[in-house]
């Protein structure tokens, strides 16, 4: 009996080929998946960006003609105007 037992132990099986062994207490970590940059910028930053330089004619604009107002409304008025 102890020689079957020993044949057995020693041919591993096609499942315990495939699956990799774990250690006990190890934690998996999944890898993340690689995030597609925008074209040319396109996203978040480039917009606030576009607002800021709005907001900055706006102003120019503004003392230019010597009117009244401030920062804040030069913003809200770059805010209003839609994107190029």
């Amino acid at each position: 009996m102890t020689a079957k037992k020993a044949s057995r132990k020693s041919v591993p099986t096609a499942a315990a080929k495939k699956a990799p062994a774990r250690k006990r207490g190890v934690v998996e970590i999944p890898k993340k998946k690689a995030r597609r940059k925008p074209a040319n910028g396109a996203a978040g930053a480039s917009g606030f960006y576009n607002q800021a330089v709005a907001a900055y004619l706006n102003y120019c604009s503004r003392v230019e003609r010597d009117l009244p107002g401030d920062h804040i409304g030069d913003w809200l008025a770059a805010e209003k105007t839609p994107d190029v």
